[in-house]
């Protein structure tokens, strides 16, 4: 699967991300940010486009409806952080931890998420579209009835992720470990799955194997 990566200009103006209060739209553009703590704030319909975004922390923030294009985030800390009717497009997250971050009914197209933790994150009621979690842990992670297309998990920890309601034909999870899913049989339909964790599918779902 072919995934847009981020437009980033070359040329970007080094900001904090403090700055987004001197703009009146609440938007920061073609810049680079590093080592900004941004904890504990409001700040709903956020504008971020054409920007690198590095070691900064932004926990217990409140993102709701955040727009966010062109945009690559590297070792940030969004734990607990509100993204709720977030718009997410072509955007990048490598090794940032996302532990109890909310995207209930967001879109997300063209994002990558890498060596990323995600324990408990919630993308309830959302859309993914040309979305790839890598070598990421999604431990009892939430896509309680999302739309899926084109959405893979490649040497993710799936162990306690729910899948309710959200139809996984064509999703290829073959690669990841659980222990556990909560996924109903019907939606499972053309899910991608190696052999042992057929077995381990089957055996959640009550099925008696025996050799």
């Amino acid at each position: 699967m072919k995934i847009d990566v981020p437009k980033i200009p070359a040329k970007l103006e080094a900001l904090s991300f403090h700055d987004i209060w001197e703009d009146e739209d609440r938007t920061l553009s073609t810049c680079e940010i590093q080592q900004s703590d941004f904890s504990n704030e409001t700040l709903e319909r956020v504008r971020i486009h054409d920007a690198v975004i590095k070691n900064c922390q932004f926990t217990n923030t409140d993102f709701s409806q955040i727009d966010l294009t062109d945009v690559h985030f590297q070792n940030c800390d969004f734990s607990n952080v509100n993204m709720a009717r977030a718009s997410i497009h072509r955007v990048t997250f490598t090794t940032c931890k996302l532990v109890g971050c909310e995207f209930p009914e967001s879109s997300l197209g063209n994002v990558t998420f890498s060596d990323c933790i995600l324990h408990l994150a919630a993308f309830g009621n959302s859309k993914l579209v040309k979305v790839r979690f890598k070598e990421s842990s999604l431990k009892q992670a939430d896509f309680y009835d999302c739309t899926f297309k084109k959405v893979a998990y490649d040497q993710c920890q799936l162990d306690g992720a729910n899948f309710e309601q959200t139809p996984l034909n064509g999703i290829d999870i073959s690669t990841s470990t659980f222990d556990t899913l909560t996924v109903s049989l019907a939606d499972l339909k053309g899910c991608i799955v190696s052999s042992h964790q057929a077995i381990q599918l089957a055996t959640l779902m009550g099925v008696v194997i025996k050799d």
